[in-house]
Protein backbone atom coordinates (compact mmCIF):
# COMPACT_ATOMS: atom_id res chain seq x y z
CA UNK A 1 0.00 0.00 0.00
CA UNK A 2 3.15 2.45 0.89
CA UNK A 3 3.45 2.24 -3.06
CA UNK A 4 0.44 3.32 -4.09
CA UNK A 5 -0.39 6.01 -1.41
CA UNK A 6 1.76 8.37 0.32
CA UNK A 7 2.19 8.35 4.10
CA UNK A 8 -0.66 10.88 4.64
CA UNK A 9 -3.12 9.02 3.11
CA UNK A 10 -2.58 5.90 4.78
CA UNK A 11 -2.66 7.65 7.47
CA UNK A 12 -5.87 8.86 6.42
CA UNK A 13 -7.38 5.17 5.66
CA UNK A 14 -6.54 4.16 8.91
CA UNK A 15 -7.83 6.48 10.56
CA UNK A 16 -11.72 6.21 9.10
CA UNK A 17 -11.15 2.48 9.61
CA UNK A 18 -10.47 3.35 13.42
CA UNK A 19 -13.13 5.88 13.57
CA UNK A 20 -15.73 3.41 11.56
CA UNK A 21 -14.97 0.66 13.64
CA UNK A 22 -15.35 2.24 17.29
CA UNK A 23 -18.70 3.74 15.64
CA UNK A 24 -19.74 0.55 15.25
CA UNK A 25 -19.15 -1.26 18.30
CA UNK A 26 -20.10 1.60 20.83
CA UNK A 27 -23.32 1.76 18.69
CA UNK A 28 -24.46 -1.74 18.30
CA UNK A 29 -25.53 -2.57 21.60
CA UNK A 30 -27.18 0.99 21.38
CA UNK A 31 -28.77 -0.26 18.37
CA UNK A 32 -29.86 -3.37 19.30
CA UNK A 33 -31.83 -2.06 22.80
CA UNK A 34 -33.70 0.74 20.69
CA UNK A 35 -34.53 -1.55 18.19
CA UNK A 36 -36.23 -3.64 20.36
CA UNK A 37 -37.86 -0.93 22.41
CA UNK A 38 -39.47 0.42 19.15
CA UNK A 39 -40.57 -2.99 18.20
CA UNK A 40 -41.59 -4.94 20.98
CA UNK A 41 -42.74 -1.72 23.27
CA UNK A 42 -45.89 -0.03 23.40
CA UNK A 43 -45.54 3.74 25.06
CA UNK A 44 -46.91 7.16 24.66
CA UNK A 45 -44.71 9.22 22.81
CA UNK A 46 -43.04 6.21 20.72
CA UNK A 47 -43.81 7.71 17.20
CA UNK A 48 -41.70 10.95 18.76
CA UNK A 49 -38.50 8.68 19.59
CA UNK A 50 -38.91 6.88 16.34
CA UNK A 51 -38.80 9.84 14.37
CA UNK A 52 -36.01 11.17 16.77
CA UNK A 53 -33.84 8.23 15.82
CA UNK A 54 -34.52 8.75 12.13
CA UNK A 55 -34.07 12.27 12.27
CA UNK A 56 -30.50 12.52 11.02
CA UNK A 57 -31.48 10.73 7.80
CA UNK A 58 -33.45 13.53 6.97
CA UNK A 59 -31.49 16.18 8.49
CA UNK A 60 -28.55 18.12 6.38
CA UNK A 61 -25.28 16.62 7.53
CA UNK A 62 -24.49 20.17 8.76
CA UNK A 63 -26.84 20.93 10.40
CA UNK A 64 -26.32 17.68 12.82
CA UNK A 65 -22.72 18.40 13.13
CA UNK A 66 -23.66 21.74 14.44
CA UNK A 67 -25.94 20.38 16.81
CA UNK A 68 -22.88 18.06 18.42
CA UNK A 69 -20.52 21.07 18.30
CA UNK A 70 -23.15 23.22 20.66
CA UNK A 71 -23.81 19.67 22.77
CA UNK A 72 -20.53 17.98 23.09
CA UNK A 73 -18.13 21.03 22.47
CA UNK A 74 -16.28 22.34 25.65
CA UNK A 75 -18.19 25.09 25.93
CA UNK A 76 -21.64 22.70 25.32
CA UNK A 77 -23.81 21.44 28.10
CA UNK A 78 -22.79 18.04 28.04
CA UNK A 79 -19.22 18.78 26.55
CA UNK A 80 -18.17 20.56 29.24
CA UNK A 81 -18.98 18.24 31.53
CA UNK A 82 -17.11 15.59 30.12
CA UNK A 83 -14.26 17.54 30.12
CA UNK A 84 -14.44 18.67 33.52
CA UNK A 85 -15.20 15.14 35.49
CA UNK A 86 -14.22 12.67 33.23
CA UNK A 87 -11.33 14.29 30.26
CA UNK A 88 -13.07 12.86 27.66
CA UNK A 89 -13.08 15.38 24.65
CA UNK A 90 -14.57 14.98 21.36
CA UNK A 91 -14.85 18.29 19.52
CA UNK A 92 -11.50 18.18 17.01
CA UNK A 93 -10.80 15.01 17.74
CA UNK A 94 -10.85 11.72 16.04
CA UNK A 95 -13.49 10.71 19.34
CA UNK A 96 -15.56 13.32 18.16
CA UNK A 97 -15.44 11.75 14.47
CA UNK A 98 -16.66 8.41 15.56
CA UNK A 99 -19.35 10.15 17.36
CA UNK A 100 -20.71 11.78 14.74
CA UNK A 101 -20.22 8.81 12.41
CA UNK A 102 -22.20 6.75 15.17
CA UNK A 103 -24.96 8.94 15.33
CA UNK A 104 -25.60 9.28 11.09
CA UNK A 105 -25.14 5.04 10.95
CA UNK A 106 -27.37 4.72 13.58
CA UNK A 107 -30.63 4.77 11.78
CA UNK A 108 -29.57 2.60 9.40
CA UNK A 109 -28.50 0.24 11.94
CA UNK A 110 -31.60 0.69 14.07
CA UNK A 111 -33.93 0.13 10.90
CA UNK A 112 -32.72 -2.71 9.84
CA UNK A 113 -32.05 -4.45 13.10
CA UNK A 114 -36.08 -3.92 13.92
CA UNK A 115 -37.11 -4.79 10.83
CA UNK A 116 -35.39 -8.59 11.28
CA UNK A 117 -37.33 -8.03 15.01
CA UNK A 118 -40.88 -7.20 13.24
CA UNK A 119 -39.95 -10.47 11.11
CA UNK A 120 -39.49 -12.96 14.24
CA UNK A 121 -42.59 -15.21 15.33
CA UNK A 122 -43.55 -14.63 18.58
CA UNK A 123 -44.70 -17.47 19.14
CA UNK A 124 -41.32 -19.31 19.72
CA UNK A 125 -40.54 -16.49 22.20
CA UNK A 126 -44.20 -17.02 24.20
CA UNK A 127 -43.34 -21.22 24.33
CA UNK A 128 -39.69 -20.25 25.38
CA UNK A 129 -41.52 -17.52 28.30
CA UNK A 130 -44.37 -20.47 29.12
CA UNK A 131 -41.23 -23.09 30.04
CA UNK A 132 -40.10 -20.65 32.53
CA UNK A 133 -37.54 -18.49 30.96
CA UNK A 134 -37.20 -15.07 32.08
CA UNK A 135 -37.51 -12.22 29.41
CA UNK A 136 -34.03 -11.68 29.34
CA UNK A 137 -33.36 -15.11 28.96
CA UNK A 138 -35.76 -15.38 25.97
CA UNK A 139 -34.06 -12.49 24.00
CA UNK A 140 -30.25 -13.88 24.74
CA UNK A 141 -31.52 -17.71 23.50
CA UNK A 142 -34.33 -17.39 21.43
CA UNK A 143 -34.70 -13.73 19.52
CA UNK A 144 -30.89 -13.04 19.70
CA UNK A 145 -29.88 -15.88 17.32
CA UNK A 146 -32.69 -15.48 15.55
CA UNK A 147 -32.11 -11.45 14.49
CA UNK A 148 -28.56 -11.93 13.84
CA UNK A 149 -28.70 -11.92 10.38
CA UNK A 150 -30.16 -8.17 10.95
CA UNK A 151 -28.32 -7.48 13.06
CA UNK A 152 -24.84 -8.02 11.03
CA UNK A 153 -26.61 -6.28 8.27
CA UNK A 154 -27.20 -3.15 10.13
CA UNK A 155 -24.07 -2.81 11.78
CA UNK A 156 -22.48 -2.88 7.82
CA UNK A 157 -24.99 -0.64 6.93
CA UNK A 158 -23.48 1.98 9.69
CA UNK A 159 -19.89 0.94 9.37
CA UNK A 160 -20.59 2.17 5.08
CA UNK A 161 -22.05 5.23 6.17
CA UNK A 162 -19.53 5.97 8.93
CA UNK A 163 -16.98 5.29 5.98
CA UNK A 164 -18.03 7.97 3.79
CA UNK A 165 -19.47 11.07 6.49
CA UNK A 166 -18.50 14.05 5.37
CA UNK A 167 -20.56 17.17 6.55
CA UNK A 168 -21.31 16.08 10.31
CA UNK A 169 -17.65 15.25 11.02
CA UNK A 170 -15.80 18.09 9.17
CA UNK A 171 -18.63 20.50 10.82
CA UNK A 172 -17.88 19.29 14.10
CA UNK A 173 -14.24 17.94 14.26
CA UNK A 174 -13.09 19.60 11.06
CA UNK A 175 -10.34 18.70 8.56
CA UNK A 176 -6.97 18.31 10.79
CA UNK A 177 -4.60 15.76 9.05
CA UNK A 178 -3.50 12.95 11.46
CA UNK A 179 -6.39 13.40 13.68
CA UNK A 180 -9.40 14.02 12.34
CA UNK A 181 -9.05 13.85 8.20
CA UNK A 182 -10.68 10.74 7.38
CA UNK A 183 -10.97 9.39 4.24
CA UNK A 184 -13.54 11.96 2.65
CA UNK A 185 -12.43 14.83 4.12
CA UNK A 186 -8.79 14.04 2.04
CA UNK A 187 -10.76 13.65 -0.66
CA UNK A 188 -12.37 16.66 -0.30
CA UNK A 189 -9.10 18.87 0.32
CA UNK A 190 -7.53 16.67 -2.51
CA UNK A 191 -10.29 18.86 -4.88
CA UNK A 192 -9.11 22.14 -3.75
CA UNK A 193 -5.83 22.44 -4.44
CA UNK A 194 -4.09 22.17 -7.80
CA UNK A 195 -2.61 18.62 -8.79
CA UNK A 196 -4.79 17.13 -6.13
CA UNK A 197 -6.83 14.91 -8.62
CA UNK A 198 -4.41 12.30 -8.38
CA UNK A 199 -4.43 11.74 -5.22
CA UNK A 200 -8.38 12.34 -4.56
CA UNK A 201 -8.56 9.51 -7.58
CA UNK A 202 -6.38 7.19 -5.22
CA UNK A 203 -8.23 7.60 -2.10
CA UNK A 204 -11.97 7.24 -3.77
CA UNK A 205 -10.32 3.89 -5.33
CA UNK A 206 -9.53 2.99 -2.08
CA UNK A 207 -12.71 4.38 0.00
CA UNK A 208 -14.84 1.98 -3.17
CA UNK A 209 -12.67 -1.25 -2.58
CA UNK A 210 -13.64 -0.81 1.11
CA UNK A 211 -16.98 -0.49 0.68
CA UNK A 212 -17.47 -3.47 -1.84
CA UNK A 213 -15.10 -5.47 0.68
CA UNK A 214 -17.54 -4.74 3.56
CA UNK A 215 -21.05 -5.53 1.46
CA UNK A 216 -19.63 -8.71 0.73
CA UNK A 217 -18.21 -9.84 3.87
CA UNK A 218 -21.66 -8.34 4.80
CA UNK A 219 -23.29 -10.93 2.36
CA UNK A 220 -21.63 -13.54 3.18
CA UNK A 221 -21.59 -13.62 7.14
CA UNK A 222 -25.56 -12.88 6.12
CA UNK A 223 -26.03 -15.93 4.69
CA UNK A 224 -24.01 -18.57 7.01
CA UNK A 225 -25.72 -17.29 9.22
CA UNK A 226 -29.34 -17.52 7.61
CA UNK A 227 -28.09 -21.09 6.79
CA UNK A 228 -26.82 -22.41 10.49
CA UNK A 229 -30.63 -20.86 11.74
CA UNK A 230 -32.44 -22.84 8.90
CA UNK A 231 -30.18 -26.06 9.89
Amino acid sequence: MSDFLSPEEITAVLLTLKVALTAVAVSLPLGVAMAWVLSRTTFFGRGLLDGLVHLPLILPPVVTGYLLLITFGRRGAVGAFLDQWFGLVFSFRWTGAALASGIMGFPLMVRAIRLSLDGVDRKLETAAATLGASPPMVFFTVTLPLILPGIAAGAVLAFAKAMGEFGATITFVSNIPGETQTLSAAIYTFTQVPGGDAGALRLTLVSVALSLTALLASELLTRRLSARLVG
